[in-house]
């Protein structure tokens, strides 16, 4: 027997056609109220697997775009080792300093386009969930925590970390020297 054969079965004369009517209509309100539910769960899927999907595009490069950041790092590192331009330098290396300068901000124009930045964090303080450090130095200039010296940017794809700075954390200032009579042991 179906719950509706049951519940006729289960009613009795006395409690006649009104009773029955109410019966039904909590079972109606009962079955709307478990459809409500469902269409929100499903809405809830639909919104959070088109999330899923959306990140799913915007950093499905992310592996790719943390080599190519090495390759502007490089770039970097070229133009670094390259002596300063000076007044009547060699033609050649004066030329190849411009190709390489030209080629980084080429290089980061096209990084940029396509989401992905470099932020110089020297000055800012240590921040562990964005820099890696790499040293820690004494510095009167710097208060302690605060990064003196980045030796790589910090590098971002669309917002989120991608590689984190390597810096140079300040210690602060240096320790005063000891007394004279101290060093001697006396």
């Amino acid at each position: 027997m179906d719950t509706a054969q049951t519940a006729t079965a289960d009613a009795s004369p006395e409690t006649g056609p009104e009773a029955r009517i109410q019966e039904l209509e909590a079972a109606l309100e009962d079955m709307r109220e478990r459809w409500m539910r469902s269409e929100a769960e499903m809405q809830n899927l639909r919104a959070r697997t088109k999330r899923e999907l959306d990140d799913a595009r915007q950093y499905a490069t992310q592996k790719f775009a943390r080599d190519v950041v090495e390759a502007a790092e490089n770039l970097k590192r070229a133009l670094a080792s390259l002596p300063h331009a000076t007044e009547g330098e060699d033609r050649l290396i004066a030329r190849m300093r411009e190709g390489i300068e030209s080629t980084e901000r080429s290089f980061i124009g096209i990084l940029e386009r396509h989401g992905i930045s470099a932020t110089d964090p020297a000055g800012a303080p240590f921040d562990a969930n964005h820099h890696q450090a790499m040293a820690e130095q004494h510095s009167e200039e710097h208060p302690p925590g605060t990064v003196i010296q980045a030796w790589t940017p910090a590098w971002k794809l669309h917002g989120r970390l991608l590689k984190p700075a390597m810096v140079v954390v300040s210690k602060g200032a240096p320790p005063a020297d000891t007394p004279a009579s101290d060093k001697t042991g006396a």
